[in-house]
């Protein structure tokens, strides 16, 4: 399976080249999939929701619902944004992609960190303070580790097959975790708070490969870029 945080997709490219329509709906799917598991982990979802919790435990069930539906679009609008600009963000501060890579994932460990170790939910902020922008979408679920993600994501998607690919599947992931935000009390019910604090500490797992691997591809795309 090519990598989401790999570079460009050259096998998809080939196959595009040649085409073959079982090989390209496969490969496709395949980056639909690794792109949809990726960032519905990176956007830490079960520690979202326990935050979601927290902050909306004295609304009415119709108003966190209504939260939950415009910090859904809130993701979605800052994550598309930072999808499609990934390019004009390298080129404009002159980084490299495999700096960037290496910077992104020491960020992502120390996110998986916190999550494993249990960290504490979200803050909970003034009644009528509108939650569904800040912090609900920035920073919990769009922290400094997921936009650098996005980023080089980005940047590693080259056709138009890929970019519509890439943002389906990031879409998808972004759906999920609002339906899990839109459905919280009864997830809520069926695991509880203590299900939650487990499920959150697997991401942090899922988190903590996420991040070695994007370490060990900088590394290894900045120690190749200056062979002789």
């Amino acid at each position: 399976m090519p990598s989401t945080f790999a570079g460009p997709h050259n096998t998809l490219r080939k196959r595009l080249a040649f085409p073959g329509i079982n090989s390209i709906i496969h490969l496709m799917l395949k980056l639909f999939i690794n792109t949809y598991v990726k960032f519905f982990f990176l956007m830490t979802p079960f520690f979202l929701l326990s935050s979601f919790l927290s902050m909306t435990k004295h609304l009415e069930i119709s108003r966190r619902r209504r939260v939950a539906i415009k910090a859904t679009l809130a993701i979605i609008a800052v994550c598309v944004t930072l999808l499609l600009g990934g390019q004009q963000i390298f080129d404009v501060f002159g980084i490299t992609l495999n700096s960037f890579r290496i910077g992104t994932g020491i960020l992502l460990f120390l996110s998986s960190i916190t999550l494993v170790s249990g960290r504490t939910a979200g803050p909970n902020p003034d009644e009528g303070h509108d939650i569904s922008v800040v912090p609900l979408a920035i920073p919990i679920a769009v922290g400094p580790a997921t936009t650098g993600a996005l980023l080089v994501m980005g940047v590693g998607l080259g056709s138009m097959a890929e970019i519509l690919v890439g943002v389906a599947g990031l879409l998808a992931a972004i759906a999920s975790v609002g339906t899990l935000l839109f459905l919280s009390g009864s997830i809520e019910r069926l695991v509880g708070r203590q299900g939650l604090t487990i499920l959150s500490k697997i991401t942090g797992l899922v988190l903590a490969a996420l991040a070695s691997e994007m370490v060990m591809t900088g590394v290894m795309g900045f120690w190749g870029a200056h062979q002789p």
